[in-house]
């Protein structure tokens, strides 16, 4: 089953650091069995690109939860610059979740990551309904999910050698 989100590609905004005027992406939300295998060859190699390189961290990417996702991709000028998974309620954790929230390197700074979270917090709401949403974060990204109404709810540990905690949302 297909979900399409809001198309909001051809509306403009203005990036915070540049100044320039950027298209927004469009954003679409998939089902695994939906995604066309170029898609998922994008999505693998960007969080390959992010994750394993980027970061230096080598662990399982493709940990066997992709096809119990909703995949969340932002394509902007026909490449994919951003990038989430979202789940319902008890598949990651007891609630609704987002994980391997990530954009390209070169789109960062612009306010993408802002609009990824917001349009991932939105396609919860429309599959799921609104529930509260937990996420494992790094923590040098707590500031900036608590911007999206996140809480740090005290939990720690480090995963792939790089120190989480977990934030909830309220519904």
């Amino acid at each position: 089953m297909t979900f399409k989100l809001w198309s909001i590609g051809g509306t403009t905004h203005l990036g915070p650091s540049t100044q320039e005027r950027q298209a927004s992406p469009v954003w679409r939300l998939l089902a695994f069995e939906d995604l066309q295998v170029s898609e998922l060859y994008e999505v693998l190699r960007l969080r390959s690109e992010v994750f394993v390189v980027e970061q230096q961290c080598l662990f399982q990417d493709m940990d066997g939860a992709d096809p119990h996702a909703m995949h969340l991709l932002g394509v902007q000028h026909g490449e994919l610059q951003a990038y989430a998974r979202c789940f319902e309620a008890g598949i990651k954790f007891p609630e609704a979740s987002i994980g391997r929230v990530l954009t390209r390197p070169n789109a960062r700074g612009i306010g993408l990551g802002h609009a990824l979270i917001a349009q991932a917090i939105s396609a919860i709401r429309q599959v799921w309904g609104p529930q509260p949403i937990r996420i494992g974060a790094q923590m040098q990204l707590a500031g900036f999910y608590a911007k999206h109404g996140f809480e740090d709810v005290g939990k720690t540990y480090l995963e792939d050698g790089i120190p989480h905690l977990e934030m909830l949302r309220p519904a």
